[in-house]
């Protein structure tokens, strides 16, 4: 999938691929002056608050640098059935931004379709699972105490400006779960100053860093948005191969008494389990067999589709054997004649497809692959998360052949 962020960002930060992202740190600025806005602005994203039931800790709400309770700007509204349902009190978050506060919106790629095909776009590129959280603040706020991430972030700045500050690491390749704690940020400051729209940045997994509006004025604000890309580890791999022993009844028997014998048999086979599932294929397989986050039925009463787009988490696979296509991804293994291979391509390309002038073969494969889950259709509203950002595929209106 070609799109206009992912572009931008490998351009900013003068990459040449995804190989580069946890690396090192990263810094620079988006050629396209008008992506920020089409990505979010700050009464969007309090639109997208008022309109959605919220809980803590999704929605977060933070002053001086301190979390506040969620009782004061979450509220419990009981509808007309008794059903008790949360949502954020919106005079209560505005109170909380107009004296210098800011909010907090988790996974606000769930709620938004342009930063939902944003965030399946840098997914399909860099081969992990990507999600995004906006922070909003407003005058002069503190924001976060310097720590770090158990992901690698890519930083943009959409609105607004903000100071921050980036250090090193202090430990190597932390983890959420880990061998030893890691509270003693870093000496090193990699880079001090200030975010302004369109600036971008890379800071890698364990670098320690933090974020203020103190000193920027009482009457400015500050909206970036945050893509977390969670990257497979060799911990994770390790993990994998220990859910895989379970098929194994060597390994379900007690160690307890066990003799010598039953030991080395053990060593052997997790030897050549590990084997047999390099971290290559590990990595393959666990792409291949995700499935999407979310998907749109196609639902026959309401007409054929106007138009699909390819939903899974990563790029399938399509591989031409003999006179067949094998597709892989979503959690799907299908097999096709080779007569659709144009059509799947096209389909699984990413693009938003628009189905009007297309053939009646490349419409039922549409059909199929919506039914399969690999592909959802197109609404007014999934468009609008493409338009400008990402290139549709359309086809030419078929001639009937000459005389």
């Amino acid at each position: 999938m070609e799109h206009r962020l992912v572009a931008d960002i490998e351009k900013a930060l003068g990459w040449d691929g995804p190989g580069s992202v946890g690396t090192a740190f990263a810094r620079g600025r988006l050629t396209d002056p008008e992506l920020p806005a089409r990505l979010l602005t700050p009464h969007k994203l309090l639109d997208l608050i008022k309109r959605r039931h919220l809980a803590n800790p999704q929605l977060r709400c933070y002053a001086e640098g301190d979390e506040i309770h969620p009782s004061t700007f979450l509220s419990t509204n009981v509808n007309r059935r008794r059903q008790a349902v949360s949502q954020a009190d919106m005079a209560a978050l505005g109170r909380i931004l107009n004296e210098g506060g800011t909010v907090v919106l988790d996974h606000v790629d769930f709620f938004d379709p342009t930063l939902e095909v944003a965030c399946r776009a840098l997914g399909w590129w860099s081969g992990e699972l990507t999600s995004a959280n906006a922070y909003l603040a407003v005058g002069e706020t503190d924001g976060f105490h310097l720590h770090w991430d158990d992901h690698e972030v890519i930083a943009v700045q959409l609105s607004g400006e903000k100071s921050w500050e980036v250090r090193g690491p202090s430990r190597p390749a932390p983890m959420y779960r880990d061998a030893e704690r890691n509270r003693t940020p870093s000496e090193e400051v990699l880079w001090k100053g200030t975010m302004r729209a369109g600036d971008v940045m890379h800071i890698p997994r364990g670098f320690w860093h933090t974020a203020t509006r103190l000193g920027a004025g009482s009457s400015g604000h500050s909206l970036h948005v945050t893509f977390g890309f969670t990257k497979r580890t060799g911990v994770t791999w390790a993990n994998f191969l220990s859910d895989a022993a379970r098929a194994d009844d060597a390994f379900r028997h007690d160690l307890e008494g066990a003799q010598g014998t039953a030991h080395k048999v053990l060593t052997d086979r997790l030897s050549a389990l590990a084997a047999a599932y390099s971290p290559g294929r590990y990595l393959d397989e666990l792409r291949s067999s995700a499935p999407p986050a979310r998907h749109m039925p196609h639902v026959t009463a309401f007409g054929r589709p106007v138009g699909v787009a390819a939903v899974t988490e990563f790029a399938p696979s399509i591989v031409r054997s003999g006179d067949t296509v094998q597709v892989r991804g979503g959690g799907k293994q299908l097999t096709f004649h080779e007569r659709a291979e144009p059509g799947l391509r096209d389909l699984l390309s990413g693009h938003p497809v628009y189905l009007a002038d297309a053939s009646e073969d490349t419409t039922t494969l549409a059909e199929l692959l919506i039914t399969e889950g690999l592909c959802e259709p197109l609404t007014e509203i999934s468009s609008s998360g493409y338009t400008d950002l990402v290139t549709p595929v359309t086809y030419s209106k078929q001639l009937p052949p000459s005389a």
